[in-house]
């Protein structure tokens, strides 16, 4: 029961990272109603950047979220205005297209400037282990867990309880009428682009204290992302948030009993059998 019980709570504290990334995955749906394929890249650009902050200035992973988060904000932002939202003319289907475009981009420049080797950064407490009763938790583990739920719901009671959440949700409920009620529409989306993008920069920097980064570290993420975003249903942060943590704890349980390699079937196996009993994902809708 012990041993269980270990592999649950370790499952909880890696789901919150896939929560934080699906959680901007499906801000991006929410709004905007298309897949960003660029989701993946962005975040190993992140990564990097997080690396290189260590490594180069020697500023702490934590310390550096808020500079990389707003980063993040301001890339995704003047992304959407100077990029996608230029080159899509308004219609959906350019903008998956630009957005698996401008992944291709960044993963080559990544490979040509930093080539494919894998990096890890060194801290003091990379090592370190929380001892709860027969409990142990890695502590970059834990850090990770409370700052991924604490942005979760600062993010929420944001789009709930600010003005520009209110527009956000009101374009992303009737982008038409919220046009004609006086919301400029491309300004929200570039906002809830950005949002999307800057949970990345979060996720980045809770990340790299205990992971690699390379090139194609992304896609490992990205698509343990789409599933939970798909599994919660999509555009719900609840079911980001519900989804994020389910996936952490099979993975968890299912790499305990059968190895690492053999732990990744549960992801693919709780997919299928949710969409089987609700396809609309378990809380399609829900905000």
């Amino acid at each position: 029961m012990d041993f269980l019980l270990n592999a649950v709570v370790n499952g909880l504290m890696s789901g919150a990272i896939y929560v934080l990334v699906a959680l901007g995955l499906t801000l991006i749906y929410g709004v905007l109603h298309i897949i960003n394929f660029a989701h993946g890249s962005l975040l190993m650009l992140g990564m990097y950047v997080v690396f290189f902050l260590v490594t180069r200035w020697g500023l702490d992973p934590y310390l550096s979220l808020p500079l990389v988060a707003g980063t993040g904000f301001v890339v995704g932002y003047l992304l959407y205005r100077g990029v996608i939202g230029r080159f899509s003319h308004g219609k959906d289907e350019n903008i998956l297209l630009v957005t698996l475009g401008l992944s291709i981009i960044f993963e080559n420049a990544a490979l040509f400037f930093f080539s494919a080797h894998t990096n890890i950064i060194d801290l003091d407490y990379i090592d370190d282990i929380l001892i709860i009763g027969e409990i142990f938790i890695p502590y970059t583990k834990a850090v990770s867990f409370v700052a991924a739920l604490l942005i979760c719901l600062a993010l929420s009671l944001y789009i709930s309880r600010s003005d520009l959440g209110k527009a956000i949700r009101a374009v992303a409920k009737e982008r038409h009428g919220a046009r004609l009620a006086g919301i400029n529409v491309e300004s929200i989306y570039a906002v809830s682009y950005g949002l999307g993008i800057a949970c990345l920069g979060a996720a980045a920097c809770l990340l790299m204290p205990s992971y690699y980064v390379s090139p194609s570290v992304g896609h490992s993420f990205v698509l343990v992302a789409f599933t939970v975003v798909v599994l919660g249903g999509m555009g719900s942060f609840v079911g980001a948030l519900v989804g994020g943590l389910l996936i952490g704890v099979a993975e968890s349980v299912s790499a305990a009993f059968l190895g690492e390699q053999l732990g990744q079937i549960a992801i693919p196996v709780i997919f299928i059998l949710v969409l089987l009993a609700k396809p609309t994902g378990l809380f399609r809708g829900a905000q």
